[in-house]
């Protein structure tokens, strides 16, 4: 019973019973989430929480020019000691935090917009980019299940035994141009990924299990 506490799976009370916890496991659609909010309707990832019944909401952590990580490097095509634009915020459900989401930019993108303004983006990242002239084309991403850092196990309230489940996401716009790469980590005990493509598509999968494997590619689902 303690382990289940632990992990957050159940709620005990003083005089009352040990119930488990309600939306304990929630379930993330990528594709749902990569095109612009419509006007005047809210983030993409609001809509999806509301959707199941939960209330998201976000924190900003920081805003500033920074060396990203060499995962995030290699997408952009930055050296070594490159930078890039850094949003960094964390995202609540139902006032407890769910995902920490570290996105960056290329600065010559970023530089002069609202991307470097320490506040919120009306409609949304994927919304100022296309009206930069960088709609959306494609999202590739590749998910590993890892240790948590420091900052993660602190920021996400995780317990020791916890994994999480971190996503690279890299969005390319035309020409195939990288103009976004978010980092996100979830409690691994808390969130599965689903996705869905038609029978007639390619899809290319990268599997992250201590490092970096090749792609393997499938038709119709064989």
């Amino acid at each position: 019973m303690q382990v289940l506490k632990d992990e957050r799976l159940v709620v005990g009370r003083a005089g009352a019973a040990v119930t488990v916890r309600e939306h304990r496991m929630r379930t993330v659609r990528p594709a749902a989430l990569m095109a612009p909010a419509d006007p005047g309707e809210p983030y993409r990832w609001l809509s999806e929480a509301a959707k199941h019944g939960t209330y998201a909401s976000s924190k900003i952590v920081d805003v500033a020019e920074s060396i990203p990580p060499a995962d995030v490097r290699a997408a952009f095509g930055l050296p070594e000691n490159g930078t890039a634009l850094l949003r960094s915020q964390v995202l609540l459900v139902d006032d407890e935090p769910a995902e920490l989401v570290r996105s960056n930019y290329p600065l010559d993108i970023a530089r002069g917009t609202a991307l470097m303004d320490r506040r919120r983006i009306k409609g949304g990242t994927p919304a100022l980019l296309a009206e930069l002239g960088y709609p959306t084309r494609l999202c590739v991403d590749q998910i590993s299940a890892r240790i948590p850092t420091q900052e993660q196990y602190r920021v996400l309230q995780l317990t020791s035994s916890m994994p999480v489940l971190r996503t690279l996401r890299v969005v390319q716009s035309d020409q195939e141009r990288p103009i976004e790469a978010t980092v996100m980590v979830k409690a691994g005990s808390t969130n599965w990924s689903t996705s869905s493509c038609p029978s007639d598509c390619l899809v290319a999968t990268s599997v992250l299990v201590g490092r970096l494997r090749p792609l393997s590619s499938t038709r119709d689902g064989r």
